[in-house]
Order: structure tokens, then sequence, then C-alpha cells
């Protein structure tokens, strides 16, 4: 196993840094392209202007694609390297491929997951990345997007039922095989889609008490957002309401395996909920996480879910699961930019890539086998 991890890992950098194909496994072109998703409503859009789930979705490309590099930030001084891709290119055909859904953390957006999204097409899985609603950098951040955090849950059912429905990859997907993937408020939300029941209170009091970490005081943004959510519990009968559904399960059946990185915030999780999650979980995280502390994060959900993996990168950072940044990107977007001395995010990148195609193809088999 060793040996098939150091191989896929060189495979991977390989293919990230030229079009060289890798032998050891069948590797793709790799498409991309966007969505804006409609779901039924009534839908709780958490005060976003957006009324609409946009979408990013990588996918195995015919062997004629033309991939090239693509970018965040001014085409001349990007900021923000999101690997290479063909966009809109033809599918691949095939068979039914397994559908990852991806999560993004607090503030952030579809395209921060792209290095994943693109290292598991190349693999042969279709990936899909949502910007949640009210908790994107798209626009404004809302406290009902901050608050109402286990609709991200909904958010990913709703993609997959789009998915369903859409023309090009509809009939692409193997709907028995889906599994779902996210970084910090994401690792949160596929925990929550793979049976983890949120009750709210329970933030407060981990907060309160001897054992608070950096998850209580690391983003100050979310503090403010807190403390607004607070204040509109005691004065807006709606969203009191809506905030008491916290404590129902937001299990989506159809997922059946996540992958949670960097995950937060797990104290808001009860115990006995995350005891009885009976599907495959594996987490990564950096053991350096100034955001998210493993212990009472990672490591805590490694303890707590049944057979659940626990990877830790030693001296990473919370960000080391973003994107990777150009040089002018880790002078002007300093905290997602900047690992701890000793890190190299790429070979983060790349291992944990391997580490998905592992436990997605063990356990999003076909039916069959």
């Amino acid at each position: 196993m060793i040996g098939k991890i150091w191989i896929r890992l060189l495979c991977l950098i390989l293919v990230a840094a030229s079009d060289v194909a890798c032998a050891e496994d069948a590797v793709f072109k790799v498409g991309v392209t966007t969505r804006d998703f409609v779901p039924a409503e009534p839908y709780d859009w958490r005060g976003a202007g957006t009324h609409v789930l946009r979408a990013m979705i990588w996918y195995p490309a015919v062997s004629d694609a033309r991939e090239q590099p693509q970018w965040i930030g001014p085409p001349l001084i990007p900021f923000v390297s999101t690997g290479r891709a063909a966009p809109d290119a033809v599918p691949a055909e095939g068979p039914r491929r397994p559908l990852v859904l991806l999560s993004h953390g607090f503030g952030g957006i579809a395209i921060d997951l792209a290095w994943l999204g693109a290292g598991l097409a190349a693999h042969g899985f279709i990936a899909v990345a949502v910007d949640h609603p009210g908790n994107n950098r798209s626009e404004d951040r809302t406290v009902d997007g901050y608050a109402l955090k286990w609709l991200r849950a909904v958010d990913l059912g709703a993609v997959i039922d789009a998915m369903r429905a859409d023309p090009t990859f509809g009939d692409r997907i193997d709907l028995g095989r889906i599994g779902a993937a996210g970084h910090s408020y994401g690792g949160y939300t596929v925990i929550a889609i793979a049976g983890g029941i949120t009750d709210p209170d329970r933030t407060g009091a981990f907060c309160r008490s001897p054992a608070a970490d950096a998850l209580c005081t690391s983003q100050p943004d979310a503090t403010e957002l807190r403390q607004k959510s607070e204040i509109r519990l005691t004065a807006d009968p709606d969203f009191r309401q809506r905030y008491s559904l916290a404590g129902q399960s937001w299990r989506d059946a159809r997922v059946r395996a996540v992958f949670a990185m960097a995950p937060g915030p797990v104290p808001a999780f009860t115990p006995e909920s995350l005891g009885a999650i009976s599907i495959p979980v594996a987490i990564v995280a950096g053991s350096a996480d100034e955001i998210a502390p493993t212990e009472s994060g990672a490591e805590a959900l490694g303890k707590l879910i049944p057979h659940a993996t626990l990877k830790l990168f030693p001296h990473a950072g919370h960000f080391v699961f973003f994107d990777t940044c150009t040089a002018v990107g880790r002078l002007i977007i300093r905290t997602a930019c900047r690992d701890p001395d000793g890190t190299d995010r790429d070979a983060v990148h790349a291992e944990t890539i391997g580490l998905a195609l592992d436990f997605f193809t063990e356990n999003l088999r076909p039916a069959a086998e």
C-alpha cells in the first residue's frame, strides 16, 4: 500500500506539471464547466441575493480535449492556480461514473476545491462543487448563511437532483455511487450529510469551557455573525423557527461515503449522532491547524465516528486544503495563501488526492462488485 501511494503521488505531481499521463492508472483529460442550478421552491436561500446554486463541474473529457491553466485573479498577475482543465470539453465516453459532491469552507466558493475536483476527474470521477447561499465570497455573507449551516447539506442534496436532471451529465452518473468531500465548514457539511446532528448550544458551551480553543476566536467574521444571530433569535420569530430545525437529521442516504478535510465546527455535533454514522468516513487535517484545532475537530471526529480513518499532515495549517497560490497571491491573500514553514502545499494536495481516490474507489464500488 505504501508503494502504491508513492507511485500515485509521483504520478499526480507529473500530471499537475505537464501533459504526462500515468501508466499506473487510466488518467483522463479533465473538462470543467459551470451550471446555475435552480432547485424547486420553496427553498431556504438564507438571505442570499442570488437565488441559484452556482456550481462547477470537473469530469473526464475526450482524449483530444485541450487542457489549459486555470487561474483566479487578473490574467497577467493571477493570485491562485486552480490547475489545468479544458473548459466545456466533450465528456469522455464510458460507463456511468461515480459522483463526488464538494463543499467549500466558510466564506469560500466552489473553485476553492478545483485541485481536488480536477484530481478526481482525471481518474474517472465526476466532481461538482457548489457555492453555498449566504456563505460564499461571491456576495455578502448573511447571518442566516452562517447560523443555519446544516442547510448546506440540503444544498448538496439539491445538487444531486440537479445533476440527475442535467442533459449532459444525468445519463453519465452512477446514482448508486455518490460521495461527498468538503473543507472546513465543508467538512462539517459532509459529516452532517452522513448523519451528524447539530446542537448549536454545544458550540457555545464548548467556547465557555476550559477546553475552548482557536475555533472560538480565530475568525472575527464568524464571531460577528454569531453575535448577530443571537440578536435575531430574540427578535425574529421566523429565524428562531428555522434555527430550531438544527436538531433534525440532514442525512441523505444517496451519499455513501464522505471525506472531510480540516472539519469544523465539530463541537456542534452531538456525540450520539456521530457514533451512529454507518457509512465510511475519512478525515484529513493539518497538525498545526490554526482555525479548527485537531483536538476538538478532526481528532474528535476520528474517535467518535465508528471506523473513521484519520490522517494528520505534520506542520500543515488549516488552509493547506485551499488551491495553490502564486507569489502574488501569497502577498495579497495572506490568510488562505500562507502555510507554516516546512509545508509543501502541492505535495499535500497530491497525497490528499491519492487518499481520496483510494477511499472513494474502495467505498463507491459498482453494485456488481
